[in-house]
């Protein structure tokens, strides 16, 4: 079996969410979807997590940690209906 990859686990966690958004599987099913997505979306959080992590320590400054926001970086709320 492949390593599993952040990119890897977004895509099945998309299909997962199309599976379970489309009502055709059982609730037993369901259940199992649910929970494969819920491990799903902490192994992709965790990812992010050490990621920006990771990002940080790469931008310290004279050997002290700076955090320095990404540029462009907002609340995550876009307005999609333009």
């Amino acid at each position: 079996m492949a390593k599993k990859s952040f990119e890897n686990a977004l895509t099945r966690l998309e299909q997962i969410t199309e599976e379970l958004e489309a009502g055709d599987l059982t609730l037993e099913k369901s259940l199992a979807k649910f929970s494969e997505g819920i491990e799903l979306a902490r192994f992709c959080n965790a990812t992010l997590e050490d990621a920006r992590g990771r990002v940080e320590l790469l931008l310290g400054a004279n050997g002290s940690l700076v955090a320095t926001p990404f540029a462009g970086e907002d609340d995550g709320n876009q307005d999609l209906s333009e």
